[in-house]
C-alpha cells in the first residue's frame, strides 16, 4: 500500500481532532473506533475479510504501512476468524498515541507542549494544514447533504464516525440533529464498515463478552423470548461510553 492515500485510522483522527484546542473528540471511544479503522483499511486493501461476524484473513501479505502490518500479523497469529467484537475489544494500549505520532512525522500535525493545572506536562496537537481536515469533512458532508451513496471508503468513515460518537462534534446541537441522523444511516452503505462499526458500539455498550442475543421481551417457556418476537437492537444513537477511566492522562486527548 503506498502513501499516495491517507489511511482509514489517520482521517478518523483527523476529523476528532479539535483545531482550536488541539484535543481529540470521543479520547475513549476514539481507540476503539482506531482498532475498528485498521480492519476497514485491511479489508479494502484485500488481506482480511468478513465471515459472518468475524474477520478471516485472506491475503497475508504486507501492506507496507507498519501499524496495519502489525495488526494483520496479529490476526494471522490467532489461526482462525476473529469476531470483530473481540478484536476491536482487546487491549490497544497507545493506538492513539501511535497514530498522533505517525500524523507528526508526515507533517499533518504538530506537538504542543505544555502544562495541566501547571504541574503535569501534557502534550496536545495541532494540524498543521486545515485543509486535509476540510477535505475529509466535505465528503461526509457531501454524502450526508447529496444523499447519493457514498464510496466504501467514506461509508466506512460515516459508520466508524457515528460509532464512536463524533456526530455531536462534526453536527452539533438541535440543528445538527438531522445531519447526524443521516450519517447514522450511511452505516448501510458499507457491509465491513457496518459490521465493525457495529462491533465498536457493542463493546461500548457491554455486550463484547457474547454474541448478540435478544434481550428479554415477552417472555415464552422458561423465561425465553416468545416464539415470534424479533430481537431488538441494542440503542444505536449515542453510544455509550466505555468503563475505561480511571487513571487520569497527562498526554492531551
Amino acid at each position: 500500500m503506498g502513501r499516495s492515500r491517507r489511511t482509514l485510522p489517520e482521517e478518523l483522527l483527523l476529523l476528532a481532532l479539535d483545531p482550536a484546542t488541539g484535543t481529540t473528540a470521543q479520547p475513549q471511544s476514539l481507540d476503539l473506533g482506531l482498532a475498528g479503522a485498521q480492519l476497514v483499511e485491511l479489508a479494502l486493501a484485500g488481506r482480511i475479510a468478513p465471515d459472518g461476524d468475524r474477520i478471516a484473513v485472506v491475503v497475508p501479505r504486507p501492506t507496507g504501512d507498519p501499524t496495519l502490518d502489525s495488526a494483520l500479523e496479529l490476526l494471522r497469529r490467532r489461526g482462525a476468524p476473529v469476531r470483530a467484537v473481540h478484536w476491536i475489544g482487546g487491549p490497544r494500549l497507545g493506538l492513539r498515541q501511535t497514530y498522533l505520532s505517525h500524523l507528526e512525522r508526515c507533517g499533518m500535525v504538530h506537538a504542543v507542549e505544555g502544562q495541566m493545572c501547571g504541574v503535569l506536562p501534557t502534550t496536545r496537537y495541532q494540524a498543521t494544514d486545515n485543509a486535509i481536515s476540510r477535505e475529509i469533512r466535505a465528503r461526509l458532508d457531501s454524502a450526508i447533504r447529496t444523499g447519493v451513496p457514498p464510496d466504501p471508503r467514506t461509508a466506512a468513515l460515516a459508520a466508524l464516525a457515528h460509532a464512536v460518537g463524533l456526530g455531536k462534534h462534526l453536527y452539533p446541537g438541535n440543528e445538527g440533529r438531522s445531519s447526524r441522523s443521516r450519517l447514522r444511516d450511511l452505516i448501510r452503505h458499507d457491509p465491513m464498515g457496518g459490521l465493525v462499526a457495529h462491533a465498536v458500539m457493542d463493546v461500548q455498550n457491554g455486550v463484547a463478552a457474547q454474541p448478540r442475543r435478544a434481550p428479554a421481551g415477552p417472555a415464552g417457556p422458561a423465561g425465553r423470548p416468545a416464539a415470534g418476537v424479533r430481537a431488538a437492537e441494542p440503542a444505536r444513537g449515542v453510544p455509550a461510553q466505555p468503563r475505561r477511566a480511571g487513571m487520569a492522562r497527562a498526554v492531551a486527548h
